[in-house]
This record gives structure tokens, C-alpha cells and sequence, in this order.
């Protein structure tokens, strides 16, 4: 059995459910959504660490991951629109800028390499974190504030980098940790990756 390739179709499986009960259950879904994001995330940890662990972690396999992580944070952000469009409509200019710079992300990726970004950076990894607090805090409590602004912060300077990779990289490649790293990569020296951060 592939684990990983499980575990990210279990992430492909929750999005339609996570809006399902937003939309159907409205306010008594948001404990259930909260538990299902935390899931969601562990299972992103996880298909990584395990695809490395069995020597499975493929170009494929990680393009299905970062394509799928993109509907799973959507279906969240989908579902705090539904059970909280005043705190969406409040902070919309941010999370226009940031569909913005997601978007801008894979325009420079498939213009350059005609592949979509696949970087699995380590801002993109803290971005991942900040945008679960951020949720919590709005689906869970029903509040914005600091958690907000934080991975608003976080996002663009994480998709800032992202850029920077798809720019400097003279070929497509995945899992690249910082600009830095992609840098290292044009210089033709060897980088180090961490087995349980990146691939």
C-alpha cells in the first residue's frame, strides 16, 4: 500500500467535506472543521516524512501534494467565508493580495519551466502553521486579530521566496528549501536536505 499517496488522497477527500458541513451545518461545524483542518495538516507532515522514510518520494507523488494542499487550504478559507464572511470581507484586500501572489507563483513557474511551483520550501512550511493558528482562530472563535495579520505576513514573504526560487533555478525542480538553497543549485553545488522537511 502507497501510505503517502493515502494520506493525500485523504486531504483530496476532506475538501468537499469541510465545505459540505460549513455550508449544511453551518455554526455547528465549526469544532468538526477545526479537528478535520488539524488532521488535514498532520496527514501533509506525515505523506512526506513517510514518501522519504521509503525512498517513494517522486516527482509525481509531490506535485499531487502541493496541488492538493492548494484545495485543502481552500476549502478552509471557503468554509470561513461561509460560517464568517464579515471577518473575510474585513481582511479582503490581504486575502486578495495573497490569492494574488499564489497565483503569481505558478504564472512564473509555468512561463519559465511550464510546470507549476513544487518547492516545498521551509517559509511555505511555517506559512502551513501560521495559516492553521489563523484558522483556528476564525473558524474556532470566530475571531481575526493578531493570528490574521500574522500568516498574512508570513504568506507573502513565503510566496515572495517562492518566486525568488522559480527565478534563480536554471532548471524546474522540487523541493528546494529557500532561494538560498535555489542559489546553491545554480552555483551547481550540492544542497543539504533535511529528511524530514524536505525531500
Amino acid at each position: 500500500m502507497n501510505i503517502p499517496k493515502a494520506l493525500i488522497l485523504f486531504r483530496l477527500l476532506l475538501v468537499p467535506i469541510i465545505i459540505g458541513l460549513a455550508y449544511f451545518l453551518g455554526e455547528n461545524a465549526r469544532v468538526i472543521i477545526v479537528i478535520l483542518m488539524y488532521l488535514g495538516l498532520f496527514s501533509d507532515i506525515l505523506d512526506g516524512i513517510v514518501a522519504r522514510k521509503q525512498n517513494i518520494s517522486t516527482e509525481k507523488l509531490r506535485r499531487m501534494d502541493s496541488q492538493i494542499d492548494i484545495l485543502f487550504w481552500l476549502s478552509i478559507g471557503f468554509a470561513t467565508w461561509i460560517l464568517s464572511p464579515h471577518l473575510i470581507q474585513e481582511n479582503m484586500y490581504a486575502v486578495i493580495a495573497i490569492i494574488g501572489m499564489e497565483a503569481a507563483c505558478y504564472v512564473v513557474s509555468l512561463l519559465k519551466f511550464k510546470k507549476e511551483t513544487c518547492t516545498h520550501a521551509f517559509l511555505s512550511k511555517i506559512w502551513g502553521i501560521t495559516l492553521l493558528i489563523a484558522f483556528t482562530s476564525l473558524i474556532g472563535f470566530n475571531h481575526a486579530g493578531f493570528p490574521t495579520v500574522l500568516t498574512i505576513i508570513v504568506g507573502l514573504t513565503s510566496h515572495i521566496d517562492v518566486i525568488l526560487i522559480t527565478l534563480i533555478l536554471p532548471k524546474w525542480t522540487h523541493d528546494v528549501p529557500s532561494s538560498y538553497h535555489a542559489y546553491l543549485i545554480r552555483k551547481g553545488a550540492t544542497i543539504k536536505r533535511n529528511k524530514y522537511l524536505n525531500g
